[in-house]
């Protein structure tokens, strides 16, 4: 998800689901370009319904687009540094877009459809630079079709314990359990055919569905309705923000983006270098001479919030900054103010201390092993 806005100074854009948030009392913000809920209630009462029962996110800012056609797998395959060659139709892959100097385009999904149609789905703020940069590297290539989708298509995420239990009320010809994670099945629900994919970015289980544009409202008001004894609400982005700290989930224009590579920021798992793609032979050179400096999880010791921009400083040498922090808050869950930030590789050890600038107070943090948290195994 990205806090970058690609539409400065216009008004910003509604999805779908707008009027619902207005009715629904929720506080709308320009995030990145798009009118969005904030909050609806409480930031940590919404936090707290997601990972003990079970929320409903509105992320059809989202940006999809499609590879279709003979060349669709090649295509794809140069774009991302993750292998999608071993996909099987229906499964989903989490990867990066390098530049040719190896920083991030963005992260995205990329889904398998069949052999010739791929879908990849890209954050919100980055839609137009991500459809230029797919639309040069496919241009002139007369095997793959390459089409821009994001306003025909609404993504709502179910997520949460009860993720599953709410959705099976909707779709009762379909096992959902059956789907496995960072897999996709097309199911039906209300009438309105859907690609139910098992991934999302709260660190919770559960789905996200990929719906037209013009069925979204039926399929959020009825998910609501069905799932009110299940203790579903609306989540925010607030909340959202916090869901996705405590799993170490990165914020594209906060943790990763042009001036990152995937191997500092802990998303060297999603490089493979066995394939041709735009950016690999920065990420060889990268990778043989090592990380300077890698992006560190870290709990505040004292009484302060470390905040997105918030100077890091040496403990040893008592003033000399070492870094910045990426993302912070408090994480509900776990019940201590937490942060990302890249500092040099040799103070990114677990244990390691430090101090973060909070607002001219220097307060002590410590070094730990992410993520925050981790749902418990079922």
């Amino acid at each position: 998800m990205s806090t970058q806005s690609p539409n400065s100074g216009s008004s910003p854009r509604r999805t779908p689901l707008y009027d619902r948030h207005v009715a629904l009392g929720a506080r709308v913000i320009d995030f990145g370009g798009w009118a969005m809920p904030v909050q609806y209630e409480s930031i940590l009462e919404e936090h707290k319904a997601v990972r003990t029962a079970v929320g409903l996110f509105d992320v059809s800012h989202m940006g999809e687009v499609e590879f279709v056609g003979p060349g669709a797998l090649s295509a794809v395959e140069h774009l991302v540094t993750n292998d999608v060659r071993k996909l099987v139709d229906g499964q989903a892959r989490y990867t990066v877009v390098c530049f040719e100097d190896g920083g991030i385009v963005d992260d995205c999904i990329v889904y398998r459809e069949h052999a010739e149609r791929f879908v990849i789905v890209v954050n919100a703020a980055n839609i137009d630079k991500d459809v230029a940069w797919f639309r040069k590297h496919v241009e002139g290539k007369k095997d793959v079709v390459f089409r821009n989708l994001s306003d025909e298509i609404a993504l709502i995420a179910v997520q949460g314990p009860l993720a599953v239990s709410l959705l099976q009320r909707l779709c009762p010809d379909t096992d959902l359990r059956q789907i496995k994670s960072f897999h996709f099945q097309k199911v039906v629900a209300l009438d309105l055919p859907i690609w139910a994919a098992r991934t999302g970015y709260t660190g919770e289980d559960g789905f996200e569905l990929f719906v037209q544009a013009d069925g979204a409202a039926r399929l959020w008001d009825a998910l609501l309705t069905v799932g009110r004894d299940l203790g579903v609400k609306p989540i925010g982005l607030g909340a959202r923000d916090t869901l996705r700290l405590e799993a170490c989930l990165s914020l594209y224009g906060n943790d990763i983006d042009a001036t990152t590579h995937p191997f500092e920021a802990n998303l060297g798992w999603v490089v493979k270098l066995d394939h041709d793609f735009i950016g690999r032979s920065a990420l060889e050179n990268i990778k043989t001479a090592g990380n300077t400096r890698k992006l560190a999880a870290f709990s505040m010791e004292g009484r302060g919030t470390a905040r997105h921009g918030y100077t890091i400083y040496d403990a040893e040498t008592g003033g000399s900054p070492i870094g910045t922090v990426t993302s912070g808050s408090l994480g509900p869950t776990v019940g201590k103010n937490i942060g990302l930030g890249y500092v040099p590789l040799a103070l990114a050890e677990v244990g390691t201390r430090f101090f973060v600038d909070c607002r001219g107070k220097r307060i002590a943090a410590v070094v730990v092993k992410p993520p925050f948290y981790r749902r418990p195994a079922i």
